[in-house]
């Protein structure tokens, strides 16, 4: 099976092809423009999204949401990363937590599939912490600040492997190749 990944993002794309190349699954980059809508919830995001795609994109196809919770800044940026991500960037968050001690964060990735005429969602949390500096070389967004709980080192300082023990895309993916193996 064949699966159509909706994404801008290349580094998305190619950490989604080494997961499905390690369930001997096939992914194609699918880059193109769709209506992305902003709201409080990523799940409403992705679902909005497939909806939007449908009939566009042969299916199956997929697409990822994903948010950074940041506990003291009242889940701040949420939904609304990727647009943070561009404007003010890590730099930014860095400024905005500059003199708080609180610094419990929780990464969510929202996977919609499109499959036989339906859209499926799966979700996956990673627990963690903003940390007190911009570390590490790998990954994107904010990889950097991000230190998942269970480890001392951000995103961006491990290789994907690694960090693929931890991540939240990963344990949604997990959840979509459950389902798509049934």
């Amino acid at each position: 099976m064949k699966i159509h990944l909706v994404t801008h993002n290349k580094h998305k794309f190619e950490e989604y092809r080494l997961l499905f190349r390690n369930e001997n699954m096939e992914v194609e980059w699918v880059n193109t423009e769709y209506v992305e809508i902003q709201d409080d919830d990523v799940e409403n995001v992705a679902l909005f999204s497939l909806n939007a795609l449908t009939g566009k994109i042969h299916e199956p196809f997929m697409l990822e949401d994903s948010g950074l919770y940041i506990k003291s800044l009242k889940g701040f940026p949420g939904p609304y990363s990727s647009y943070v991500n561009r404007t003010i960037g890590n730099e930014g968050i860095m400024d905005l937590m500059k003199n708080i001690r609180e610094r419990q964060a929780v990464f969510v990735a929202v996977i919609g599939l499109r499959m036989d005429g339906q859209n499926y969602l799966f979700r996956g949390v990673t627990e963690g912490k903003i940390s007190h500096e911009i570390k590490g070389k790998k990954g994107f967004g904010f990889d950097p600040i991000f230190i998942p709980e269970g480890s001392e080192r951000t995103f961006s300082e491990m290789d994907i492997e690694e960090k693929n023990r931890y991540s939240h895309r990963m344990m949604a993916f997990k959840k979509l190749i459950e389902f798509i193996k049934i």
